[in-house]
């Protein structure tokens, strides 16, 4: 007889994890990126730093999937045509990067990313990568209907409309909104289309 494997430790409680990460959105409004600590979120959330650090190895990791992955983990827009698919992914865009935790953690979290490659690899892989399938997604449909070529760089597309999101809202500072989002999602959707 084989003994059968059991997992180490209790399953995570999905609570627990949503707790975490309300206060770590409501800590870095309240306080900014600069002095939001893991023993700030653990107390606010009612949990241990410990509990913490099983989930996320660092403070950025912890803010950044707090505050800028609802977009990513959001389910994938389905209008029935690319500009209406391009059109809802940048409003959701648009309203993650406005959103007042954003606006508090961005150049703490950008001081972080570019003082660790490490950090910059694990956000790719474990938040972006998934952001990007969503996209190709997207784009398989568009080829499908006939709207978009089978070559289009899904990834590189993500990139441009998450990067003129993020200038406008973080370099730049203008009132952004729907009509940015229409905007982009247009421009985009008639320099990929199909003639």
């Amino acid at each position: 007889m084989t003994a059968v494997a059991t997992p180490r430790g209790r399953p995570r409680d999905e609570r627990v994890h949503a707790a975490i990460l309300g206060a770590a959105v409501d800590i870095v409004t309240e306080v900014g990126y600069a002095a939001t600590s893991i023993a700030a979120v653990a107390a606010r959330a009612g949990t241990g730093k410990d509990t913490i650090y099983r989930r996320w190895s660092t403070k950025a990791e912890l803010v950044y999937e707090a505050v800028f992955t609802a977009t990513e983990s959001a389910p994938v827009p389905d209008t029935g045509s690319l500009a209406g698919d391009l059109t809802a992914l940048v409003s959701a865009l648009v309203g993650e990067f406005t959103a007042p935790a954003a606006a508090a953690a961005l150049p703490g979290l950008l001081a972080d990313f570019a003082a660790s490659p490490k950090l910059r690899t694990g956000i790719r892989s474990h938040f972006l990568g998934p952001a990007k399938a969503g996209l190709a997604e997207v784009f398989e449909r568009a080829v499908q209907r006939g709207e978009a070529h089978s070559a289009v760089p899904a990834d590189l597309v993500l990139d441009t409309l998450a990067g003129a999101v993020f200038f406008h809202v973080g370099l730049v500072g203008a009132p952004v909104g729907q009509d940015l989002a229409d905007q982009l999602a247009a421009l985009v959707t008639r320099g990929i289309e199909v003639r």
